[in-house]
């Protein structure tokens, strides 16, 4: 069943859950935010691709900072660019995505194109077959082609967010080696849950050892 107007999310979270589920939490549910030189260079980057005026070039017009939405998924957002081909009226719709750094680990760039992508189909009755990430370190573009695999798995992760954001639930803190460039590190503070999961840990293994001992 489709979702309602008043029922959509950020179609920014896929990425943030994708990157770390208590992030995801804190920005969208406990509304907590902060920079870093990380999230400032790319929301630079973001502002001039949007900022940039509509043009046409042979062959192709280009639209910026287009608002998009998918009631299937229940999110909306801005794609940064999107290219319209012109091939007769039915041309291909290439929505590109513009991001500092180089390509990740994960696929959480993917996903968020690929929303991008289902939101535009959606809205236009049109396939999007593919799109593009162009990273500001790389200085060009990678090609996404959004097959089936990648637009099932941009489905699960739409599912996934409005279970997250429902439940109202922020999940404990992890330590990990992405943590150091989270901008909300010093939010989250995962070094003192892991000192308190480990102490806690090291009170049962006493309790159980004593009880053990235990004529």
């Amino acid at each position: 069943m489709p979702y309602s107007e008043d029922q959509l999310l950020p179609l920014s979270a896929l990425q943030h859950l994708l990157f770390c589920a208590r992030q995801c939490a804190l920005i969208h549910i406990e509304q907590v935010w902060s920079e870093n030189r990380f999230t400032a260079e790319g929301k630079v980057l973001h502002e001039r691709a949007h900022d940039g005026r509509d043009e046409s070039r042979p062959g192709v017009r280009i639209t910026r900072g287009l608002s998009v939405r998918s009631l299937e998924l229940g999110i909306s957002g801005q794609c940064d660019v999107v290219e319209f081909h012109e091939e007769g009226n039915s041309g291909p719709i290439l929505p590109v995505e513009y991001k500092r750094g180089k390509p990740k680990s994960h696929c959480a760039d993917e996903v968020q194109l690929c929303a991008q992508g289902l939101c535009l189909e959606e809205m236009l009755g049109r396939p999007v077959k593919r799109g593009a990430l162009y990273y500001g370190e790389r200085r060009h573009r990678t090609e996404i082609v959004f097959d089936e695999t990648l637009r099932t798995l941009t489905r699960d992760v739409a599912s996934k967010l409005h279970i997250l954001i429902d439940s109202r639930t922020t999940p404990p803190a992890m330590k990990e080696k992405k943590c150091e460039s989270c901008s909300l590190l010093e939010h989250c503070m995962p070094d003192i849950f892991e000192v308190k999961r480990g102490a806690s840990a090291w009170f049962t293994r006493q309790l159980e050892t004593l009880t053990q001992d235990q004529p």
